[in-house]
């Protein structure tokens, strides 16, 4: 019998798809797993689906339906281009911590870099705030002032102080949201807080190293009870980007793309070009250094 729903869990070779609050486990046909798309996986958590329920209560998923949007990133251990995350989302969000482990300015330039290639609104957020000290608080204050002042939005949590996780309610209320970010940032916690009746596991941290263990091993998408839904990513240590030349990379930074306009030549790379009106507002301090450094590192990873 065919039926639409929508993939909730994406587990290797089987799929949970929700049919009207039913959930079917599934299976795909070869064919998709033939087409040369470049995808590690044909099906990502958050795709529209038509199925095929056998008598057994298993499915088979037969289309899938075009995707408002969605998050790739390359593929770290296929010969394969990319992986995508998740689809059909309405916000973003790239979660560090200020502490346990520290805040890898690097890695939420990459994730924004993507959101923006791919038109989906994003946001930073902070947790574990209630481990702020006089040696970090400066380091807060700069990376909300400078990821606020080119248009993104910065949330500052802690599942100890329940005002923070209010505010982050309010952001996820009747959206598609989805929490990027390493091992041990506390996303699997502060979706605990959001919806205390999911009760997902918890994992710690390594004194030594500052880094999570893994404790969500596939994506998955989590209904909330106060409207919309929120997706749980497996810890990331690395986020690559794909499907972006080097004289693109400046339009996905929203504080590069006005002075590109006056740089002497259409494909400038505003790394060693002449008359560049990117590396002119760097020098003239209109462009973050850190933000243009994790542009350079970006730059150079395309080329290569």
């Amino acid at each position: 019998m065919g039926k639409t729903g929508k993939v909730i869990q994406s587990m290797g070779k089987w799929y949970k798809v929700s049919v009207n609050g039913d959930v079917v486990d599934c299976r795909i046909p070869g064919r998709f797993r033939l087409l040369d798309i470049g995808d590690t996986n044909p099906i990502a958590v958050g795709d529209q689906v038509d199925l095929t329920v056998g008598d057994d209560g298993k499915g088979m998923i037969d289309e899938i339906h075009d995707r408002k949007n969605y998050i790739p990133r390359k593929a770290t251990r296929s010969g394969r281009d990319e992986q995508i995350l998740v689809a059909n989302i309405d916000r973003g969000w790239v979660v560090q911590s200020i502490k346990m482990p520290t805040v890898k300015r690097g890695f939420i330039d990459r994730f924004l870099v993507a959101c923006e290639a791919y038109e989906i609104p994003a946001g930073v957020i902070i947790n574990k705030t209630d481990l702020l000290n006089e040696s970090n608080r400066a380091e807060l204050d700069s990376i909300t002032d400078t990821y606020t002042s080119i248009g993104y939005p910065v949330l500052q949590t802690s599942i100890e102080k329940p005002d923070t996780i209010k505010q982050l309610r309010e952001e996820t209320k009747d959206k598609t949201s989805v929490l990027v970010g390493h091992s041990g940032v506390g996303k699997t916690s502060l979706i605990n807080s959001l919806a205390p009746g999911i009760d997902l596991s918890v994992g710690d941290i390594s004194s030594y190293s500052e880094k999570g263990k893994h404790t969500t091993t596939y994506a998955r998408l989590l209904e909330l009870d106060y409207g919309g839904f929120i997706v749980d990513t497996p810890g990331i240590k690395e986020f690559g980007l794909v499907n972006i030349e080097p004289y693109e990379l400046s339009l996905f930074f929203p504080e590069m793309r006005e002075p590109r306009q006056y740089c002497k030549f259409n494909n400038c790379t505003h790394n060693h070009e002449p008359k560049c009106g990117v590396v002119d507002a760097f020098e003239r301090g209109e462009i973050d250094p850190e933000r243009y450094h994790s542009y350079l590192n970006m730059l150079e990873g395309l080329d290569s």
